[in-house]
C-alpha cells in the first residue's frame, strides 16, 4: 500500500517525472481536482494528468479502452496522442486530452448519459479482457484497513454490504451482461466546447457485468437531487426504465456505499472536507430512508 500523504504533495512529483519521461512541458503545472484520483493541468501542452494509486493496471486499461471509443467514433474524453501510461511504483500516470468546461459550468442532462449508455451498450466487445464486475471489492478492502473509521462504522458498514451483497447475488438482470462504463452517471461527462458535444470520461472502472448497474447509478442520484423529470428523460433516452425492477434498490444501496471509498480514503490521509462529507453520508444512510438526500457542506 502507498503511505498516506496529502495528495498534491504525493502525486506532483510523479506528474512531474511522468511528464518529464515523455517529453511534456510541465510548465505551470497545477491540481485542477482530486478524489479518487488526483487531476493535474498541463497548460504548456494543453493536456490533462491523472494519478491513480489504487489499481495502476486498471488506468492502463482504461486508457486502451478510451483510445478504442476514440477510433469507433464514440464520444468519449480521449487520451493525449502517442502518449502511454507511465507506471511509477505502485502508481499509474495517464495524460488526456484537456477539454476546458464552460464558467459557469454546465450540468449535462441525464438524458445526454442515458443516450450515450445505449450506445455503448450496443458495440461490440472491446478487444481487451475485462475484469468482471465485483460490487464492494474495493470498498471491502478500504473498510477493513481504514483508520478513520470507528469501530461502530466499521461494523454497521460491513453489515451492511453483506445484506446488499447477498441480495444483489440472487438477482435477475433482465437487460443481460456486457462491457461496462462502471462508474456512469451525469458527472462523469465533459462538454467539448469545439464541437458542444458532450464526452463520456473516467474509464478506471470499465469491467464486464450486468448492463443496470450502469444505469442505477444515475437513479442512486436523487440522494443529490435528481428529480423525477430527469429520470424519466434518462429512462427514454436509454429505452428502459429501472424503477419497474425490484433490483432497483439493492443496486442503490450498493452505489450508496461504494460512493464512500474515495471519503475514507481522504480522511485517512487527514483530509478534513472529506471526513465532514464521509459522516454526513453515514448519518443520512443509517437512517435507512432511500429518499433522504445528501448536501453540500
Amino acid at each position: 500500500m502507498i503511505a498516506p500523504h496529502h495528495d498534491e504533495d504525493f502525486t506532483r512529483p510523479l506528474v512531474d517525472r511522468a511528464a518529464h519521461q515523455l517529453g511534456l512541458n510541465t510548465s505551470g503545472l497545477r491540481l485542477m481536482h482530486r478524489h479518487a484520483t488526483a487531476v493535474y493541468l498541463l497548460p504548456a501542452v494543453d493536456a490533462v494528468a491523472r494519478v491513480h494509486t489504487s489499481d495502476p493496471t486498471a488506468a492502463v486499461r482504461a486508457v486502451t479502452i478510451a483510445d478504442w471509443l476514440t477510433d469507433l467514433g464514440f464520444p468519449v474524453t480521449a487520451p493525449l496522442q502517442g502518449h502511454v501510461p507511465v507506471v511509477d511504483g505502485e502508481a499509474a500516470i495517464t495524460f488526456w486530452t484537456h477539454y476546458p468546461q464552460p464558467d459557469p459550468a454546465l450540468r449535462p442532462d441525464p438524458a445526454v448519459l442515458g443516450h450515450l449508455l445505449r450506445e455503448l451498450h450496443r458495440l461490440p466487445p472491446p478487444p481487451v479482457d475485462l475484469p468482471i464486475y465485483r460490487p464492494l471489492s474495493s470498498l471491502r478492502t478500504t473498510i477493513a484497513t481504514a483508520t478513520y473509521l470507528t469501530t461502530n462504522d466499521r461494523t454497521w458498514l460491513t453489515e451492511t454490504a453483506d445484506t446488499l451483497l447477498t441480495a444483489y447475488a440472487s438477482l435477475d438482470f433482465p437487460l443481460g451482461s456486457g462491457h461496462l462504463h462502471g462508474d456512469a452517471y451525469p458527472g462523469n461527462l465533459l462538454l467539448d466546447t469545439t464541437n458542444g458535444r458532450w464526452l463520456l470520461g473516467d474509464w478506471d472502472e470499465t469491467a464486464t457485468g450486468p448492463r443496470e448497474l450502469d444505469l442505477a447509478n444515475t437513479y442512486q442520484g436523487i440522494r443529490m437531487g435528481r428529480t423525477s423529470a430527469e429520470l424519466d428523460r434518462f429512462a427514454h433516452a436509454y429505452g428502459h426504465d429501472l424503477r419497474t425492477w425490484p433490483g432497483l434498490t439493492t443496486l442503490r444501496g450498493l452505489r450508496d456505499l461504494h460512493t464512500l471509498g474515495s471519503f475514507i480514503r481522504r480522511a485517512d490521509n487527514g483530509d478534513h472536507e472529506a471526513s465532514a462529507v464521509l459522516r454526513h453520508r453515514l448519518q443520512v444512510l443509517r437512517q435507512d430512508e432511500a429518499s433522504l438526500t445528501w448536501h453540500d457542506l
